[in-house]
């Protein structure tokens, strides 16, 4: 493994398989957020299942943190490697003619992005933890001790878009995510060598997912938000 990290080409194709493992957690990520706007009990049955079953929780889930820390990581090193050859090439030629904006920025979306899942983390994933492994509770229920309380999960995801400041700052990360997927997702094709008839399609397909799906998570955090601001 460290051998195929050692090599530029080893770099890009794993950055591009995290990548794409990201990008698949991503989907399956909204397609449940998505349903705390159309049927809030079914949101807070899928999240109890997904919050209390061994495999998500053991396996799946540390899978899941190591992705995210290894396609940072790996993307921080390939953009401290590729810097000065950057330099080389902009002292040669117009570095805005020959890439997009997208592509040049990649490191700062990529920090943004950072940051939001460590607010994430904050609002969501730690309160959880605590919840669930330090306080002991797995019933997911908003009283623990009144069986018919109802689940937890909606009731949380609702009362993190009350605050103006914070579905704004959700929004905005929302929009970095976008930009930091236009490039992303043709650049971990073409890493793997996805050059050929398909090529249009990916690339047409990868423009769709990168504004939809962020468009998507946008749409969630301004209706709770607006829910609660016109009740």
């Amino acid at each position: 493994m460290s051998g195929i990290l050692n090599s530029s080409i080893g770099r890009k194709v794993a950055m591009a398989l995290s990548a794409f493992f990201l990008m698949i957690f991503l989907l399956q990520h909204f397609a449940i957020n998505i349903l705390s706007v159309f049927s809030p009990d079914t949101f807070n049955e899928v999240s109890h299942f997904m919050g209390t079953f061994w495999v998500i929780q053991y396996v799946l889930q540390p899978v899941l943190i190591f992705g995210v820390v290894f396609h940072f990581v790996m993307g921080f090193i390939l953009e401290l490697k590729n810097t000065k050859s950057r330099q080389v090439s902009y002292a040669k030629n117009n570095g805005g003619a020959n890439s997009s904006w997208m592509s040049r920025n990649m490191i700062w979306s990529g920090l943004a992005i950072l940051a939001f899942i460590g607010l994430h983390f904050y609002d969501f994933w730690f309160p959880e933890i605590n919840t669930k492994f330090i306080v002991g509770d797995m019933s997911g229920l908003i009283d623990p001790n009144t069986a018919d309380s109802g689940f937890r999960y909606f009731e949380e995801l609702q009362h993190k878009f009350h605050s103006h400041v914070r579905t704004i700052i959700y929004v905005i990360a929302f929009i970095f995510l976008a930009l930091h997927l236009l490039h992303g997702f043709n650049s971990a094709f073409q890493s793997v060598g996805a050059n050929n008839k398909y090529t249009k399609g990916l690339q047409g397909f990868g423009k769709v997912y990168a504004i939809l799906i962020p468009l998507g998570f946008i749409f969630i955090a301004v209706f709770h938000h607006l829910k609660h601001v016109l009740s």
